[in-house]
């Protein structure tokens, strides 16, 4: 063979060699692109994966709020259930009845509840009961000196949280408006109601009053316990405390005539309390809002009185329809107060451009202040979508991470439908004067303090 022969059969040799070699790597090369995308289609497959409820309750654990699994939740939609409920269980109490409300409307129902405070205290159940003072002046009903020294003299220790004095400025900022029962130990409530007869009769100025009340039984007792005993014993400047008031895990079967838990879920609800403290836990009612709203992957429920928002929560709600996310949001064309609705109706207009649908409530006024996120959160509580409540008050919601109690609040949502109308840009300038859609533009700049 020739050494030309030779030389070109090495070349060919030498090709080979370097083409195999290019192939290697650019098989190498695709098999690792190949894998590296298949490890994040995993990822973003295992982040789908992780629900909404999931995802919010290690947030919620990160700052703070613990969770418990053993909790019923009983939903009383309306005045007259609630009520019933909270009176019936009240006579049944044996050891203590703890209250916490923004205000005692002197009334009807207000009297009803004192005279059946009254028979405990007599039984020898310790009564304690705690109302915000400015709460109290600023409903057209308050409690009076006299009125106070009645209700002491029947037994019943209570007492204002943070009284008016001169300069009557000490209430601009925090006020106590959270609304909670704790009886024994072993069942407590929470809502949005205050003790006053229009949440059954209604008013005239409004009409029908809705709102939203619920029934706990399980570990978050002892959570909403701890609550009231804390801002008791600041208040009072007693030192109460000890096991016999935390029994939230304790035998409940005395009470006799309650409304039941009928979810396949009752007795193994997860539940978390929330609780916005002045300084303490400043932004923790707001965080759960954002977060909640960032976090869903399909649809997103709010009933709110007051939705003056900031812009965080609007910009959240904003970015969750770019998502794809379904959002209806239910406001009520009537309010009790002037001005802070008015920046509500700015907001909802503007959250309607973006794609959000807003349906204005009609037939009274709904108090009720909750959500529902993707059938699987839902939050029923005090606090309400304005700054008072994200960023000064005492407030307290319960976070309830179950699809059962969720989808009857999302039940309530869909019957409210058929008595309202669904906001449109047609629709808006009918309703909406040039001079209310002013005082709705003037109301959104003051929203920092309404």
């Amino acid at each position: 063979m020739s050494k030309f022969s030779i030389r070109t059969i090495k070349t060919v040799k030498i090709h080979k060699t370097i083409s195999l070699s290019a192939l290697h790597r650019t098989i190498l090369l695709l098999l690792f692109i190949g894998l590296n995308l298949s490890s994040e289609a995993q990822q973003v497959d295992s982040d789908y994966a992780q629900t909404a409820d999931t995802l919010l309750a290690n947030h919620l654990r990160n700052h703070g709020i613990s969770f418990s699994h053993d909790n019923s939740v009983v939903l009383l939609q309306t005045g007259q259930e609630k009520f019933d409920d909270l009176f019936t269980a009240i006579r049944q109490a044996k050891k203590s009845v703890h209250l916490e409300y923004f205000n005692f409307r002197n009334d009807s129902i207000a009297k009803e509840l004192f005279d059946i405070l009254a028979e405990r205290a007599d039984a020898g159940v310790e009564i304690r009961a705690l109302f915000d003072s400015f709460g109290n002046m600023s409903n057209n009903r308050p409690l009076h000196r006299r009125h106070i020294q009645d209700i002491r003299s029947r037994g019943i220790e209570i007492y204002e949280v943070d009284p008016i004095r001169f300069p009557w400025v000490n209430h601009v900022f925090s006020r106590d408006h959270r609304k909670i029962v704790v009886i024994d130990g072993k069942i407590a409530y929470i809502g949005g109601m205050n003790v006053a007869d229009y949440y059954i009769t209604g008013t005239p100025q409004v009409g029908q009053w809705h709102d939203m009340h619920c029934r706990i039984e399980g570990t978050e007792v002892n959570t909403l316990q701890s609550i009231f005993l804390k801002i008791w014993n600041k208040v009072t400047k007693q030192d109460i405390y000890g096991a016999q008031y935390y029994r939230g895990l304790g035998d409940v079967s005395y009470f006799h005539g309650l409304k039941p838990d009928t979810c396949p879920s009752a007795g193994k609800k997860m539940i978390g309390i929330i609780n916005r403290e002045p300084r303490k836990t400043n932004s923790i009612i707001r965080d759960f809002y954002t977060n909640a709203i960032q976090l869903a992957k399909d649809s997103i429920r709010i009933i709110n009185p007051y939705f003056t928002l900031n812009h965080s929560l609007k910009k959240a709600l904003r970015d969750a329809v770019k998502r794809g996310v379904k959002v209806d949001i239910m406001l009520s064309t009537r309010s009790d107060i002037p001005l802070t609705p008015d920046a509500g109706f700015y907001n909802a207009h503007q959250l309607m451009q973006d794609g959000c649908n807003i349906w204005m409530f009609t037939k009274g006024f709904h108090h009720t202040k909750v959500i529902m996120v993707d059938g699987r959160i839902c939050t029923v509580g005090s606090a309400n979508l304005n700054a008072r409540s994200l960023s000064w008050d005492y407030e307290a919601n319960a976070v309830i991470l179950d699809k059962c109690t969720t989808h009857e609040l999302n039940k309530l949502f869909d019957r409210e439908k058929s008595s309202s109308f669904l906001l449109t840009p047609k629709n808006w300038k009918e309703w909406r004067s040039p001079w209310k859609r002013f005082a709705g533009w003037f109301g959104h700049i003051l929203a920092p303090v309404l």
